[in-house]
């Protein structure tokens, strides 16, 4: 059965998100980018719709009392990165307009692609490490300056359930040049929706938010390992079977060599 409900999802997105792109690329010109990203988080809230109908999986959040409300509040977000699940569900529950920081490559996905291309987000190049820190601090500054709010996933790649990648330091540097604070987010979506795998199962999704860490007089690293060691401690409390034994929190808060 979740073979097929898998296959139905896979052509209703399909369905979707061609007129969707083609639209948004139409009207690009002529709109906003607030309004363009309103007209991009209408379709995200279809894909996760038809999730939860065809496939089953279910959304239930905490934390969301911890974020910040004033319309000027900015703030980064670093969030565990299991499935794509994520980068369709966040801005849909977010009370700002999200910017993600996403390697340039995308950019040339078809339709899907070239729609997120058009909104105000971050795009750089891997390979150019220095120039792309120097890109996210320029245009994250000229973004949380409009209230935009930046989010990044520090492994830097999507990580199988019950494992931990290496988390970055670069949001928290961000988040320093910017004044801002940020906000640690633990998600369990690689229960229900596996990486790299086609088929889905029918369950629960939980995010966790955690309350803003301030980042003034803060140095990059040990900001990250508070990150770290929140996520890596949730991650076991939401999702406990995945991480026998405890191994997350050691593991998230241990010290630096």
């Amino acid at each position: 059965m979740n073979p097929i409900r898998s296959a139905l999802h896979l052509l209703w997105m399909a369905l979707t998100v061609i007129p969707w792109a083609s639209f948004v690329v139409l009207v690009a010109p002529f709109v906003g980018k607030d309004r363009l990203y309103r007209i991009c988080v209408g379709w995200l809230a279809t894909a996760t719709a038809g999730g939860r109908w065809i496939l089953g999986i279910q959304m239930r959040v905490q934390g969301l009392e911890n974020l910040p409300r004033a319309p000027h509040a900015g703030a980064v977000l670093l969030a565990k990165h299991q499935s794509a699940w994520e980068t369709f569900a966040l801005p849909t529950i977010m009370p700002h307009p999200l910017a993600y920081v996403f390697k340039k490559e995308l950019l040339s996905i078809p339709f899907f692609g070239w729609a997120i291309g058009r909104l105000d987000m971050i795009h750089i190049d891997r390979g150019q490490r220095i120039e792309a820190f120097h890109k996210v601090v320029e245009q994250g500054r000229r973004l949380l300056g409009r209230g935009v709010w930046v989010i990044m996933f520090p492994e830097g790649t999507r990580i199988p359930r019950g494992e931990k990648g290496t988390y970055q330091s670069s949001g928290a540097r961000l988040a320093i040049e910017c004044g801002v604070p940020v906000i640690p987010i633990a998600l369990t979506s690689a229960r229900c929706w596996p990486r790299k795998a086609w088929v889905k199962r029918p369950g629960v999704v939980d995010i966790s938010i955690g309350v803003p860490i301030a980042s003034t007089g803060r140095k990059p690293h040990e900001l990250m390992r508070e990150v770290e060691a929140w996520i890596e401690a949730e991650m076991l409390r939401l999702d406990p079977e995945a991480y026998p034994s405890g191994q997350a929190v050691r593991s998230a808060v241990r010290p630096s060599a």
